[in-house]
């Protein structure tokens, strides 16, 4: 069992936690794209806020990458890997409104969208959902 004092990155190991490192740059670089560089959306892709949709998508695998290492860890209680995908699930919603207010003061064309954060919160909210459900379910018994 893992004490309070140390970390997943030291329990585990950094090396399992690439993927979700990695996925936190292709985020940013995503984030710094100019807005005159982005694709132009159809007229059907706009009404079904096709944005929104990706924004969900970006930001749940975002936090499920750094969660499913804690999820498969036998070195944390259930209780301290469901502390653990709450407080991922806070910085994916931390780092959705930090990404906001990159592209309003730092990209040209882009701008901050408060409904764009909801998705991205959304999208941390549903990782941790997933999570728990998938890593945090009581065993199953046979009769």
């Amino acid at each position: 069992m893992a004490t309070s004092n140390n970390s997943p990155f030291k329990v585990i190991g950094i090396k399992k936690f690439i993927p979700g490192i990695a996925w936190f740059f292709v985020v940013l670089t995503l984030v710094c794209i100019p807005g005159e560089d982005l694709p132009v959306a159809d007229n059907w892709m706009i009404e079904i806020n096709y944005d929104k949709l990706i924004h969900v998508g970006i930001f749940a695998v975002l936090a499920f990458l750094f969660m499913y290492p804690i999820g498969k860890s036998v070195a944390f209680t259930k209780k301290e890997k469901w502390h653990y995908f709450i407080k991922i699930a806070l910085a994916t919603v931390v780092w959705g409104y930090t990404t906001e207010v990159i592209q309003k003061f730092f990209i040209p064309g882009r701008s901050y969208d408060l409904t764009d954060w909801l998705a991205d919160s959304i999208g941390g909210l549903a990782a941790m959902i997933f999570c728990s459900r998938y890593f945090l379910k009581p065993p199953k018994t046979g009769i």
